[in-house]
């Protein structure tokens, strides 16, 4: 079983990337969830599958190694980047403002965000980058609205 929480966890070894993990697997979610886009029912669904998986996976990686929140858990940043991209218009410029916001949002921790790091084991993990996720996702769909209202 320890296996399969590293897997999920470190989202099948990305998390090992030298460098940025976090971005690593921001850049390996994106085009997962691209897929998904046409489908927001589906997309949701696996994102909820995401959340609590990632919850539980991330806390066994984290009582194993005795590290809080370690930088090879990247489930979390698969989650952000799938609420980012969630009912944003499927086109690639979407997609790679998703990642920047999200990236933005997720190191930079404004307010709730970095209180909602402090929840205890995988709850904190996730659900930071969960909030960084739908504050990337809020500011895109401004911006789509801008641009609709203005053409």
């Amino acid at each position: 079983m320890r296996f399969i929480y590293y897997c999920v966890a470190t989202f099948f070894g990305i998390g090992k990337i030298p460098g940025a993990p976090g971005t690593w697997g921001s850049l390996a979610a994106a085009p997962l969830f691209y897929l998904l886009m046409d489908r927001p029912l589906v997309q949701l669904a696996v994102l909820v599958v995401v959340y609590f998986g990632g919850v539980y996976a991330s806390t066994q990686v984290e009582r194993d190694s005795g590290e809080t929140d370690p930088s090879s858990v990247v489930i979390d940043e698969v989650l952000g980047m799938g609420i980012a991209l969630l009912l944003v218009p499927q086109q690639w410029p979407f997609v790679i403002m998703a990642i920047i916001l999200f990236r933005i949002f997720d190191i930079g921790k404004p307010y709730p965000i970095r209180k909602l790091e402090k929840l205890p084991e995988g709850w904190g993990i996730m659900t930071d980058d969960l909030l960084a996720g739908v504050y990337a996702n809020l500011f895109i769909q401004i911006g789509v609205l801008v641009v609709r209202t203005i053409a």
